[in-house]
């Protein structure tokens, strides 16, 4: 089992998929949230597949895809890119790095 978090709310999920569509969260294509407004803040414990958000993420741990995020990004280490409208601070990526604000990653 892995942990998403929602603006602060924990729910436990079998998958690792996580997208953030008009509002809703869903983890490999079924819904875990919905009627969300405002910003909408993602965490993630376990090891996440991929992550695709219109706002900011963290992931504590790694991701073995790609991140899409319209903020900024926290996490492990990334196997493929990470393409983020704000900073980056990761670990090692493993793909190319796009963002709107700094880049720290470790070497």
């Amino acid at each position: 089992m892995n942990t998403v978090i929602v603006n602060g709310k924990s729910i436990s999920v079998s998958g690792n998929n996580i997208n953030v569509i008009n509002d809703k969260v869903y983890v490999d294509g079924k819904l875990v949230e919905e009627g969300l407004s405002g910003q909408v803040d993602i965490a993630f414990e376990g090891d996440l597949a991929n992550l695709r958000t219109g706002g900011s993420a963290t992931i504590n741990g790694d991701v073995k895809g790609d991140v899409d995020a319209g903020g900024s990004v926290n996490c492990g280490n990334v196997n493929g890119m990470v393409d983020s409208g704000g900073s980056v601070n990761c670990g090692n990526v493993g793909g190319d790095v796009d963002a709107g604000g700094s880049i720290k990653m470790k070497r």
